[in-house]
């Protein structure tokens, strides 16, 4: 990610600094619902009431295994970048404190218009691509 000439660029995306409403470093929690796994079990009770312990058994290990990843997996630090049209771009690093000089740098950079600066991030990894990029409420789909 780079500023240059008074746009944030995060891979291929360019976002006008003057845009910014928000650059935020923070620790995502990965998503641990309880209500999703109770409603698991429930599925689990139907499928016993149509047919035998074989197939339960199975989805019990399968519902357990995912419950005990949700709850083992480790928060991530990201850096949030958010626009005045709805879009957010998340981006992470191993260290919280590496993304907070990183949103140090963009802040500086919006009160600053001759500065420039450019850092190395890590993709993030999700199901829609490898850096989550919403407008709106609606997954863009930018890929970086």
């Amino acid at each position: 990610m780079s500023v240059k000439r008074r746009m944030l660029w995060i891979g291929a995306a360019a976002l006008p600094l003057h845009n910014l409403t928000r650059v935020e470093a923070i620790k995502l929690r990965p998503d641990r619902n309880l209500v999703r796994f109770l409603m698991g079990l429930a599925l689990v009770a139907v499928v016993y009431s149509v047919t035998g312990w074989t197939l339960v058994l199975f989805l019990l290990i399968v519902l357990a295994a995912f419950f005990i990843a949700a709850l083992i997996k480790p928060e991530r630090p990201v850096l949030v970048v958010e626009t005045a049209g709805g879009s957010l771009v998340l981006v992470t690093l191993p260290s919280v404190d590496e993304l907070r000089a990183i949103a140090g740098h963009i802040v500086h950079a919006i009160d600053h218009p001759e500065a420039e600066f450019t850092a190395y991030v890590h993709q993030l990894n999700n199901y829609n691509g490898p850096v989550f990029n919403q407008n709106g409420g609606q997954n863009t789909g930018i890929r970086l």
